[in-house]
């Protein structure tokens, strides 16, 4: 049987249409008119051997192959549009500033650094570790062109949500059960100093399941946290990623605590669209980012019960 090699321009006309929600527009905005469109589809129908697509009221929605399509088709785009800007870019020059939650800095950032390095070594990188808050406020004023931050509806334009990733009480490595408390019967927190999104969905949590708690570490720090939760002083509420040897996420439903949201994770841009240095940076993040989390990622449609805008 002779394989099939699905047309990249169709492609990126269906994938369009989908992210539009109309065909018409997907055809104004490629510089095409509707019956090209129309046309493309209906080849790519023919290429698949499947329809792709179905009736719907006024509309079309897609089959289970339109879907599966959709799924390989951003991908497939995704890898050819890093191929260009890889070949493209070569000789990439200039200067870049990317911006890092500091649960990444240890785990993610050298990864991030040392391929981008690699690839674009005449650009020069300047990397910012730092909590939520100060990232957001960072890219807001201009000083940064990329930042990898929690979302917590931070209403900045061009934010791509990347995964969902879920929130974990995280207690030491070393002990069998983790920490809960002394002679007061109250569960000992680790945490930022305030505000902070974490604290807010630990004590939210415990307030509502009735769980008498206490702040018995305080840090401005996230090497603080770990070190206070290593030692036993109490528990901690992050995500799994990146966790250090002496913690480890506790198992849902551990202890009796209770559950916690997940939380987005998204790249913010400085502008709609990047220039061919901070885009390549952006490829090597999304890269690494999804490499990292294949064992964490929730699916984003997942509800994420969050407080209000508060610095993580």
């Amino acid at each position: 049987m002779r394989p099939v090699t699905f047309d990249l321009d169709i492609l990126r006309s269906f994938v369009a249409g989908v992210d539009l929600g109309s065909f018409g527009r997907a055809a104004d905005r490629l510089g095409r008119s509707t019956s090209a469109i129309s046309a493309q589809m209906k080849k790519l129908e023919e290429q698949a051997g499947v329809p792709l697509l179905r009736k719907a009221g006024r509309g079309l929605v897609l089959t289970d192959a339109g879907q599966t399509m959709l799924a390989y088709g951003r991908r497939l785009l995704e890898l050819n549009d890093q191929a260009a800007r890889a070949v493209q870019g070569a000789e990439l020059s200039g200067r870049v500033r990317l911006g890092m939650q500091e649960d990444f800095g240890e785990m993610l950032l050298p990864r991030v650094l040392g391929q981008f390095a690699r690839a674009h070594p005449h650009v020069r990188i300047e990397a910012r570790v730092a909590r939520n808050g100060e990232l957001l406020e960072r890219m807001a004023l201009g000083q940064l062109d990329l930042a990898l931050a929690w979302d917590f509806d931070a209403r900045l334009p061009h934010a791509e949500r990347l995964l969902d990733l879920p929130m974990r009480w995280i207690g030491p490595s070393q002990l069998a059960d983790p920490p809960r408390g002394d002679g007061d019967g109250e569960l000992p927190l680790v945490a930022f100093e305030a505000p902070c999104l974490f604290r807010t969905c630990a004590t939210n949590a415990l307030d509502r399941a009735g769980v008498n708690w206490r702040a018995a570490f305080t840090s401005p720090s996230l090497a603080g946290l770990w070190a206070a939760v290593s030692a036993g002083l109490g528990l901690a509420v992050r995500t799994p990623l990146g966790l250090p040897a002496g913690v480890r996420a506790l198992a849902a439903g551990e202890q009796g605590l209770p559950p916690l949201p997940s939380i987005p994770l998204s790249l913010y841009r400085a502008q709609a669209q990047p220039d061919p240095v901070a885009a390549a940076l952006a490829d090597i993040v999304r890269q690494c980012v999804r490499d990292s989390s294949a064992a964490w990622a929730t699916p984003s449609a997942l509800p994420t019960t969050l407080p209000a805008t508060v610095p993580a």
